[in-house]
């Protein structure tokens, strides 16, 4: 089956030519902007967006971790590593007892204190990645359209509008919600924040995708198919609702009028992407606004305080190794520099803006010691 967000690829180069030619023409008169293309951007956006399309390929490597049979792949590598996350968790958990007991008054115990700390610093990173690939691979597995098909087909509701309706909605909410995940939960972050690394806004930024995507847990999107909705139509929706935001990632289309009320608009998808403390957070929408308006997160855009766009510590690169990695190094860094588990889980299951104080607390506790 033909991919069509991935068909409809010369429509996003055509219409970049467009918008590029009429953001000049807007320079021109008005001065440059923030939704100017430029190059070195530009090159990074479209070769994460290249590089997204290997998503699938991930996908497969991470089924390889379940730790049980759903699949011809799956099993006997799972386990294997789900035994090394348990025991480099058991490990991490002794190391910290003994650092923590450790007499420091004496050269033996400064040596056990030291070891210890050592032994938790590699534990705690290896068992927090090996228990996150092993827990998102077996939730992608149990909750896969396909699997979920293959128990609800006797139910196959066919081709209609029913099914359409129902695959497209859901697939709507579902997005809304494991958006708002991906800035809510920093594990998720890690995963979406390329994304916005961009300091411009421009078609080109639409493409700037995740290619880890196949290591967060989701809303299962398939959910519809266990109740006959077939996965074609399911993949479709997917296709449909990626098409319909990559022409809201423009400066060049003020408002929609009265279409604001129900769609996400470039309007309501700008205050998404800022990082102005009042749109932080904001506007999670796919498709239909209506979602944000319902749960809380909805912010319109202002005159008043343009938005500006990119990340509250911006990375200040176009290396695109570090775009896409930045936050996991961060993550590991900080995993590694935590002496209880509180602190690890909570680097990777509590809100950024927590992880981020808490780093800053973790540091500045060092430079007291030092």
């Amino acid at each position: 089956m033909v991919d069509l967000s991935v068909a409809v690829t010369p429509l996003y180069f055509g219409s970049m030519a467009w918008e590029k030619h009429a953001l000049e023409e807007r320079a021109k008169a008005l001065g440059p902007s923030a939704a100017d293309y430029e190059l070195p951007d530009t090159r990074t956006s479209l070769a994460m967006g290249v590089l997204s399309l290997t998503t699938p390929i991930t996908a497969g490597l991470a089924a390889y971790a379940v730790p049980f049979k759903v699949g011809k792949r799956s099993g006997r590598v799972g386990k294997v590593v789900l035994g090394v996350a348990v025991t480099a968790a058991a490990v991490t958990t002794v190391a910290d007892y003994v650092a923590r007991t450790a007499d420091a008054h004496t050269e033996a115990g400064r040596r056990a204190k030291a070891k210890a700390r050592k032994a938790a610093e590699v534990g705690g990173v290896v068992a927090i990645a090996a228990g996150g690939v092993v827990l998102t691979a077996t939730t992608a597995a149990l909750t896969s359209a396909s699997r979920l098909w293959r128990k609800g087909k006797v139910r196959d509701m066919g081709n209609g509008i029913v099914p359409w309706t129902l695959a497209m909605v859901w697939w709507d909410l579902a997005y809304y919600w494991n958006h708002r995940f991906q800035h809510e939960i920093r594990g998720m972050w890690a995963i979406h924040v390329p994304h916005h690394s961009s300091e411009r806004y421009n078609l080109s930024t639409a493409l700037r995708q995740p290619v880890a995507g196949a290591f967060g847990v989701w809303v299962p999107y398939g959910l519809p198919a266990r109740i006959g909705v077939r996965p074609s139509i399911i993949e479709t929706s997917r296709a449909l609702n990626l098409i319909y935001q990559y022409w809201i990632h423009t400066d060049t289309v003020r408002t929609l009028g009265p279409a604001e009320e129900v769609l996400n608009t470039p309007s309501h998808h700008r205050v998404h992407h800022g990082r102005n403390k009042r749109y932080i957070d904001r506007n999670h929408a796919g498709i239909l606004i209506i979602w944000d308006r319902m749960f809380g997160t909805f912010t319109r855009e202002t005159p008043e305080e343009p938005v500006v766009y990119g990340l509250t510590k911006n990375i200040e690169t176009y290396d695109l190794w570090k775009v896409s990695t930045h936050e996991y190094r961060d993550i590991f860094r900080e995993v590694a520099r935590s002496t209880n588990w509180r602190d690890r889980l909570g680097f990777v299951l509590r809100s950024p803006g927590w992880a981020y104080r808490r780093r800053e607390e973790l540091v500045a506790a060092d430079a007291t010691l030092a």
